[in-house]
């Protein structure tokens, strides 16, 4: 039993690409320069939670293992946050209850983002953007337009693109260029 830390985990490697995918995603100077994204902790959660919750949206419609990556992601997704709280000097009660509330967010703006991306027209998914991540009564076109680019990216690859298994690598980011959306 007390071997069982030693073996390999094959989806580590796997989980840790895909979570450095989204961190490079949310992290692209253009969303604080051009954007209206803040250049702070929150702002820069919010991104993050975004590009988690697209890539967790692509995995829902994909055949297994997709819903064991989602879930190990998802999984690493929280470890992170709760380490990077620690790291800021959150003590070890905040922390739980910090990340109890950062959890509900993340879900409850999951929901809200998938009805956003499920209506026609951009109108809902501007709206709840602008609300969520610029924190702002007004609407975040500019915005919606990078996350529609970004879930056509996704909905275009298959499990092994977006979570290469087996040590093989993806051939392509999994997300749009900021700049290139915007300028689009």
């Amino acid at each position: 039993m007390a071997f069982r830390f030693f073996r390999k985990d094959p989806l580590r490697p796997v989980i840790e690409s895909l979570y450095g995918q989204v961190i490079a995603a949310a992290r692209q100077p253009d969303f604080y320069e051009n954007y209206g994204v803040a250049d702070t902790t929150q702002g820069r959660l919010e991104l993050l939670e975004l590009h988690a919750m697209l890539v967790m949206r692509r995995l829902r419609d994909l055949p297994p293992p997709a819903d064991e990556v989602g879930q190990r992601f998802v999984d690493t997704v929280f470890e992170q946050i709760e380490h990077a709280l620690r790291e800021i000097g959150m003590g070890d009660t905040t922390v739980p209850k910090r990340m109890k509330s950062i959890a509900k967010g993340f879900y409850g703006r999951a929901k809200s983002y998938d009805a956003a991306l499920d209506a026609a027209g951009d109108a809902d998914l501007a709206a709840a953007l602008g609300r969520n991540v610029l924190d702002s009564d007004e609407p975040a076109p500019l915005l919606a337009r990078y996350v529609r680019a970004a879930e056509e990216r996704l909905g275009a690859l298959q499990l092994d693109a977006i979570a290469p298994m087996a040590g093989r690598r993806a051939g392509e980011l999994l997300f749009p260029d900021a700049a290139v959306v915007r300028q689009g």
